[in-house]
């Protein structure tokens, strides 16, 4: 069965062709920096490797332009796009209607498009990603797999908030948590590396944020909660913010709701400090002595380590920790200012094991590292391909 994995982020689009069960991977692409000046285009397969600059203003753009790249004549992949049974969607924002994957329907679709509100960032890019699959591939069953799911296991006194109780069962005004897809993947990769059932903290950095502590495979809490906004500064996104400063811009500043939600959501995080987006620009500047890329590098790992803390006296006890995602998989350099002065945690990187680039889960910690620090690529789409599969075949 051959299964087309479609992970719309905020700025980004990752795709992949998957055989089931036997998990070939037919051809994996990317196009990131979507709606910058320029955008990075691969395309790759067994026998060929594409890459290209080009403006993709949007995510409609991006999509056709990867379906496009499939069905090339020299290229591409498959012939017709009915030779495709399923499209898996990562869907970020499920509410509290949806738990587990499910088949696409108008129903399903209304449903994310209700959530816009909660997810601005990405339901509105997934569901682009859902209508431009059903035109494409007409004949192939569209399948949601959403980032909430995971974290449902999470306690009720890590996911209530300490508001008015009518909120919660009436509004459905909770912790959701998002990235679970990918916290569920290099959680269970941690526990089979460990050998043993293990308290872990999973760390994913990319230009979206998060962490979740994960006692013996499960979720017991997680760092963005109602909406994918709040806990780790993002690359437009504040995180973690005293909610009278919302009401202070409105109040004071003449700022409109919609205004402050822009900028908290598009105009902050690492944006915000620096002027740039991508820490890939960030590190670049501040290795030239950019003082406010400096700051932010620091201030985006001490929030990180104020997380690891708390989530150490939350599991009461700390096995793991896992950096993953595109900043957590390729940034030395973060890995390094986050395991800084952590040593009462047992935390101990060695630094020349740090610098090791590689596609495989790897030990970066010190021999006398109480906990491990492990690096472990994170394979959302495979995750998506596989939950499909099991979906279409139960």
């Amino acid at each position: 069965m051959k299964i087309l994995i479609i992970n719309s982020g905020s700025s980004s689009i990752k795709y992949q062709l998957t055989v089931m069960p036997t998990n070939e991977v037919i051809c994996t692409g990317m196009i990131d920096r979507i709606g910058l000046e320029t955008s990075n285009i691969t395309f790759k397969t067994s026998l060929h490797s594409l890459e290209e600059l080009l403006p993709i203003p949007n995510h409609k753009v991006g999509l056709q332009k990867v379906a496009n790249m499939l069905l090339d004549p020299e290229k591409g992949v498959i012939k017709s796009t009915s030779e495709i049974s399923a499209v898996g969607h990562r869907v970020v924002h499920g509410g509290s209607d949806f738990s587990d994957t499910v088949k696409i329907d108008d129903n399903v679709k209304a449903k994310i498009k209700q959530l816009f509100e909660l997810a601005p960032l990405h339901n509105p890019a997934n569901l682009e990603g859902i209508n431009v699959a059903e035109e494409i591939f007409s004949s192939a069953q569209q399948i949601a797999v959403f980032d909430t799911a995971f974290h449902q296991t999470m306690p009720e006194v890590a996911y209530k908030y300490a508001i008015p109780n009518y909120l919660l069962t009436e509004n459905k005004v909770r912790v959701y948590g998002f990235h679970g897809t990918s916290h569920k993947y290099v959680s269970e990769k941690a526990i089979d590396f460990l050998k043993e059932n293990s308290k872990i903290i999973t760390i994913h950095i990319g230009n979206g944020c998060s962490m979740a502590a994960i006692k013996d495979g499960k979720c017991i809490d997680t760092t963005m909660g109602f909406s994918p906004s709040n806990g780790l500064i993002m690359g437009t996104r504040s995180g973690d913010i005293d909610q009278s400063i919302v009401f202070y811009m409105i109040k004071n500043l003449g700022y409109s709701a919609d205004d402050v939600n822009s900028i908290l959501l598009k105009q902050s995080g690492m944006l915000g400090l620096t002027g740039y987006s991508d820490l890939r620009d960030i590190e670049s500047e501040a290795a030239k002595g950019n003082k406010d890329c400096q700051l932010a590098l620091f201030m985006n790992a001490y929030r990180i380590r104020k997380y690891i803390g708390s989530y150490t006296a939350a599991l009461n006890g700390l096995d793991a920790i896992i950096f993953t995602a595109g900043i957590g998989e390729n940034s030395s350099y973060m890995r390094q200012l986050v395991c800084t002065d952590m040593d009462y945690f047992g935390i101990e990187l060695d630094h020349e094991k740090n610098q090791i680039r590689s596609k495989e889960i790897r030990e970066i910690n010190t021999p006398n590292s109480k906990a491990k620090v492990l690096v472990i690529p994170t394979d959302e789409e495979y995750e998506i391909a596989n939950q499909v599969y099991q979906l279409l075949n139960n």
